[in-house]
């Protein structure tokens, strides 16, 4: 399957994604927000990145911007539950620059795995 870098600020929530992708046999490596993603895509290379836009340190809109820049073939799904804004205008603005999918909070398993799946082709 996919190796994915699952960048999420909330605990339990990153948690939960992380075990239901290893579960459907992806490898799974997590990032608390956007600072740490982006040390770890320099070093290592990953099918898929999932991302939050509304974290702490850096943004997920400022984390697709850096990642295309240093892995410009990148596959991104963008995810937000809104946060100053709607969802709707971060996952829009995620989709301009460079997102292949998003996804807005709460989804379900299924969503994110069909996500996943237009994500890859």
């Amino acid at each position: 399957m996919a190796t994915i870098l699952l960048v999420e600020d909330e605990d339990a929530f990153r948690l939960m994604l992380t075990e239901m992708l290893k579960r459907e046999g992806h490898s799974v490596t997590t990032a608390a927000n956007g600072r740490e993603a982006i040390a770890l895509a320099r070093d290592n290379a990953f099918d898929l990145v999932i991302t939050d836009l509304i974290m702490p340190e850096k943004e997920g809109i400022e984390t697709i911007l850096d990642l295309r820049k240093i892995r410009p073939g990148i596959r991104i799904i963008a995810m937000s539950g809104g946060g100053r804004g709607s969802a709707s205008d971060y996952l829009h603005a995620a989709a301009q620059l460079g997102a292949s999918q998003t996804l807005s909070k709460p989804f379900s398993r299924s969503q994110l795995l069909d996500a996943i799946a237009a994500a890859l082709g």
